[in-house]
């Protein structure tokens, strides 16, 4: 003992203790998270494509920078109608969209569609963004493709295993839309429009942005005695 104490005396060593009153500060708001965290190289995500595509640490969600014509996104790793011809005349929207393995269901409010008049098959875990939108959820019947590959029956085979991981903090762009992993989950946003969502396996939120229904506020007219 006495020998390890003149060891460190001799070279200056220090010892750090966990402070048991220390409290870590709270996450950061999903819109301050995009804003604030560094840009990654994209190269790693990109796979020579334009797309860029990540996983999370955890394996709970994946996520793509992309682009969607009308309802079809472009996804490397699940089949999709974006390059049939007949879609040619629509127009090519950047999006940021993302699977989880495990989800939360929607919250009422957050429905947007009907599924062809049923009222039927609006599920949760997905979300897509849009430059002026932010939505969660989907019609369809069945399991994402992160559900299939990670979740609780997942096969954890396929093309969602080959994707690159986005590590806890990092950040990414493409077209102006934004995608961070952090506080165990990921948000993706257009930080100039103020419209986002943050998506995890126990939660999720969907930040509409600026109200536009209101204008800037109108200056007051003269007003005589």
């Amino acid at each position: 003992m006495l020998a390890a104490l003149l060891l460190m005396t001799a070279t200056g060593c220090t010892v750090t203790t966990k402070d048991p009153a220390y409290v870590p500060p709270a996450p950061l708001p999903p819109m301050e998270q995009l804003e604030s965290a560094p840009l990654t190289d994209a190269k790693a995500f990109s796979s020579g494509t334009d797309v860029l595509s990540f996983i999370t640490a955890d394996r709970t969600i994946a996520c793509s920078l992309t682009s969607a014509r009308g309802e079809h996104v472009n996804l490397p790793y699940e089949q999709n109608n974006y390059s049939d011809a007949a879609n040619n005349k629509l127009p090519i929207v950047p999006v940021a969209h993302c699977e989880l393995a495990t989800y939360p269901a929607p919250q009422p409010a957050d429905i947007k569609d009907d599924c062809a008049g049923t009222h039927l098959g609006y599920l949760g875990g997905v979300a897509l963004l849009s430059p002026d939108t932010a939505r969660y959820g989907e019609c369809r019947s069945g399991v994402t493709s992160m559900e299939g590959t990670y979740g609780p029956k997942g096969n954890k085979q396929g093309a969602l295993t080959q994707l690159p991981v986005l590590a806890e903090g990092q950040n990414l762009e493409r077209n102006g839309l934004r995608c961070s992993a952090y506080n165990r989950g990921v948000a993706c946003g257009n930080v100039s429009a103020g419209v986002g969502f943050f998506v995890s396996p126990e939660r999720y939120e969907l930040i509409p942005g600026p109200d536009k229904s209101s204008g800037p506020p109108q200056p007051e007219g003269s007003k005589s005695p």
